[in-house]
């Protein structure tokens, strides 16, 4: 009976696979997309598709990713986002051509403030976003990663803020950066821009985890899965609420975080959760945002 069990979770892992497998070949076989977008089983593919430019975050590759996060992002069969991309580099940042001044103020504030939009978005949307990082990640490609809320990279990658070497100092990067890693490995960071490795950024705590680079996807998945076993409407008010409190002060954020958890006892399959810890079952969620009580 248990080999039986084995056998049959063994064969659905493989199957899960191979229709990933198959996904990521469509996926791949649109070359003319900026960034790629698929879904199955509650997990969204975002995978940045512009290898031949190191993945530049061009105006054009942010509003593209833009419309891939926003998409569809409150229906409850979205539950989590891995963001990717397609060749050796995550992404080198933004493209330096955009940033000439031929280009004009305006459509550099128009760059900057499309990029910031999108960082917010993916902090600001109701599910958890992860980075799956195998390879370089620099400037506003690390703000991506730092943005995400869960980043898994493979031991191949490494992260840096070279703005400073080519006279433009990378300030927005810091933005999420500093609020990922201790300050003073932030301002190394961004002072030198010189690269860390994989190891290091886990370390500092700008990813979550290192894989080798054969393990990456399935790992990644995995986390993914784990997510989209949880309630969508729990998931979301913790997600909420986590971000606010980090941008309080103590006392705030044990106020906003004590609201939020009587707000999730209300919730049905807040209540549904406890039920089946008690009568010692596995929960079945609702993913209602429908109220057990007020």
């Amino acid at each position: 009976m248990i080999l039986g069990g084995f056998y049959k979770a063994s064969n659905l892992l493989k199957s899960s696979r191979a229709s990933w497998r198959i996904l990521t070949r469509k996926m791949s076989a649109d070359s003319s997309s900026l960034t790629l977008r698929e879904q199955q089983d509650g997990i969204r593919r975002i995978i940045l598709n512009n290898p031949e430019k190191r993945n530049a975050l061009s105006l054009a590759m942010l509003e593209s990713l833009r419309e891939n996060l926003l998409t569809d992002s409150q229906t409850d069969d979205l539950r989590v986002i891995i963001i990717s991309a397609r060749g050796p580099v995550f992404s080198a940042g933004h493209d330096l051509k955009e940033l000439t001044a031929a280009q004009g103020r305006d459509y550099h504030s128009r760059v900057f403030q499309t990029c910031s939009e999108v960082m917010t978005l993916i902090q600001d949307i109701p599910v958890p976003v992860i980075a799956m990082v195998n390879g370089i990640a620099t400037a506003a490609g690390c703000q991506l990663v730092a943005s995400c809320d869960i980043a898994v990279a493979s031991d191949k990658s490494s992260f840096a803020t070279p703005g400073v070497n080519v006279g433009l100092f990378c300030s927005t990067p810091g933005v999420a950066i500093g609020r990922a890693v201790p300050r003073k490995v932030a301002m190394e960071m961004l002072f030198t821009g010189h690269p860390i490795s994989a190891q290091d950024a886990l370390l500092h705590g700008l990813v979550s985890k290192v894989v080798c680079e054969e393990q990456l996807e399935e790992e990644t998945l995995a986390i993914a899965r784990r997510v989209c076993e949880c309630s969508r409407p729990v998931v979301a008010l913790g997600k909420a609420v986590f971000h606010r409190q980090m941008a309080q002060g103590r006392d705030a954020a044990y106020a906003s975080a004590a609201t939020a958890m009587v707000e999730n006892l209300t919730l049905q399959d807040g209540q549904e959760g406890i039920r089946a810890f008690l009568e010692k079952r596995k929960p079945v969620w609702s993913n209602s945002t429908e109220k057990s009580h007020t």
